[in-house]
C-alpha cells in the first residue's frame, strides 16, 4: 500500500516515512528477506523525508526506529526527543527512549520514562512491551521478586509471544541474583551505585553476544499511535 502511495506521490513525506516504518519492523520481527537491503532502503527514505521536512515528527520517530535496528542507540535518542518535543504525550516514544536509555547504560532514567508511557496509555495495545521493560530493568538490577511481577504482566498482556517467557524464566530461576552488588547489601533501588557499570558491562556484553533476550519484541503495531497524532506535523 505505502509503495503504491508513494509511486502515485514521490514527493510525499509521509508515505516515505511510512514505507521505512514498514521496511525496519520487518526487520525487528525477523520478516526480512535481506535485513541490509530492507535498512539500507528506509534510510534513504527516512533522510529524505527529513530533508524535505526537518521538523516532521513521525520521521524523526523512523529515523530512532532504524537507528535501534542498527544497533545505534545513542544516536536514536534525539530522534525520539524530537518526537516528545512535538508531542510530550507519546507513549510509544516514551517506550522507545527507555530502551534507548538501557541500552546506553543509562538504566536509573528507564523506569520512569515507561511508567509515564504506561500513565498516558494505560490500554496502549503495545502495554506488554512497556511492561516488559521494567520488568528488564528490574531483573538486571537483581531485584528478582520486581522482575517476575512486572514479566508476567508482560505474558499476560502478550501471551502469544515465546520470547516472553524466555525473560520470565531467569528471573525465575536459582542463578537469577548472578550479578550482584560490587560492594554494600542488596538493594532494588533504580540507582544502585557501584553496582552500575557492572550491570552496564552484563548489558553490553550480551549485545555482542547477541544474547540475553533484551530486544523489544514485535514492532508491527507501533505506528498504532502515530496514526492517532498523524496529523500533529511540524514542517
Amino acid at each position: 500500500m505505502f509503495e503504491r502511495a508513494l509511486a502515485l506521490d514521490p514527493q510525499s513525506v509521509e508515505a516515505r516515512s511510512r514505507l521505512a516504518h514498514s521496511l525496519v519492523s520487518r526487520v525487528l520481527d525477523g520478516m526480512a528477506d535481506s535485513a541490509a537491503t530492507d535498512l539500507a532502503r528506509a534510510e534513504g527514505l527516512v533522510e529524505r523525508a527529513l530533508a524535505a521536512s526537518p521538523r516532521y515528527a513521525p520521521a524523526h520517530f523512523v529515523k530512532g526506529h532504524l537507528l535501534r535496528a542498527q544497533n545505534r542507540w545513542g544516536e536514536a535518542i534525539p530522534e525520539y526527543e524530537m518526537v516528545l518535543a512535538s508531542n510530550r504525550n507519546s507513549a510509544v516514544a516514551l517506550s522507545r527512549l527507555g530502551w534507548c536509555k538501557l541500552y546506553v547504560g543509562s538504566i536509573e532514567e528507564v523506569i520512569p520514562l515507561v511508567e509515564r508511557a504506561i500513565r498516558l496509555s494505560p490500554r496502549d495495545p503495545g502495554i506488554g512491551s512497556f511492561y516488559q521493560l521494567i520488568g528488564t530493568v528490574h531483573l538486571l538490577l537483581s531485584c528478582t521478586d520486581e522482575a517476575i511481577v512486572w514479566l508476567e504482566k508482560t505474558r499476560s498482556a502478550m501471551p502469544t509471544v515465546p520470547m516472553n517467557r524466555s525473560r520470565l524464566a531467569p528471573a525465575e530461576s536459582p542463578i537469577a541474583n548472578l550479578f550482584e552488588p560490587v560492594s554494600g547489601p542488596p538493594s532494588c533501588a533504580v540507582d544502585r551505585g557501584p553496582t552500575r557499570f557492572s550491570r552496564r558491562t552484563a548489558l553490553r556484553r550480551r549485545q555482542k553476544r547477541g544474547t540475553g533476550a533484551l530486544a523489544p519484541s514485535r514492532e508491527s503495531d507501533q505506528w498504532t499511535e502515530l496514526d492517532v497524532d498523524w496529523c500533529r506535523r511540524i514542517n
